[in-house]
């Protein structure tokens, strides 16, 4: 009889012992980092479609003007670079898979303040690290990248200290959801998207991120 009761009770979920509240499922903390790889439309697009992703928004960063607008950054006299900050769960995405996306399929690392059609300091190849574990992943990473000849040419990449990230203007979220088939959507970012979707398919999700 003894023995039934103890089988019976190990089958009973787990509660609280009375007067003590039952323990609550702690949510994984949230990680941030900043990419630059040219224009931020095709950025924030392909992260949006990273599974582990929570929200992707582009922005500014890495110069030293306040609150700069699209109208400023695009002289290329702020020091701002067309960025996304991109916030991201790490028990679903590790920070070395979004540099293996950031590398191979949302900009090229070894063009030089360009990228693509788009010319200028403002579009230049950097990530602004929010760790210092995140500062030496980025510099493994780049070091591997050269020395096994993944890339052609070398990496041009800025590493640096994410000091400030300013929100850009509205209608520059979600741009290339928002307007697919605009002819510079069509030519340089759709084909960034595709190529996650089919290289990376264990980390592709259809549900976008947020803003």
């Amino acid at each position: 009889m003894i023995k039934r009761l103890l089988s019976a009770l190990a089958l009973l979920p787990l509660v609280a012992a009375p007067g003590r509240a039952a323990p609550v499922p702690r949510p994984s903390p949230l990680d941030t980092v900043v990419f630059a790889g040219g224009c931020f439309w095709g950025v924030q697009a392909v992260f949006q479609h990273v599974n582990g992703v929570v929200a992707a928004t582009s922005g500014y960063a890495g110069g030293a003007t306040v609150k700069p607008n699209y109208e400023d950054v695009s002289t290329g006299s702020t020091g701002h670079a067309e960025s996304v900050r991109v916030v991201y769960d790490p028990a679903k995405v590790s920070f070395d898979k979004l540099l293996e996306v950031f590398f191979t399929v949302a900009h090229d690392p070894t063009q030089l303040n360009r990228q693509g059609p788009d010319h200028g300091t403002q579009y230049r190849s950097a990530l602004f690290y929010t760790s210092d574990a995140q500062r030496a992943a980025t510099q493994a990473y780049i070091a591997e990248l050269q020395k096994t000849g993944a890339v052609r040419g070398a990496v041009v990449t800025q590493v640096a200290p994410l000091r400030g990230f300013f929100v850009a203007e509205a209608y520059h979220q979600d741009y290339a959801t928002l307007h697919p088939d605009q002819p510079y959507i069509v030519y340089n970012d759709a084909p960034k998207i595709a190529a996650l979707k089919k290289h990376y398919t264990s980390l592709w999700t259809d549900k976008l991120a947020a803003h």
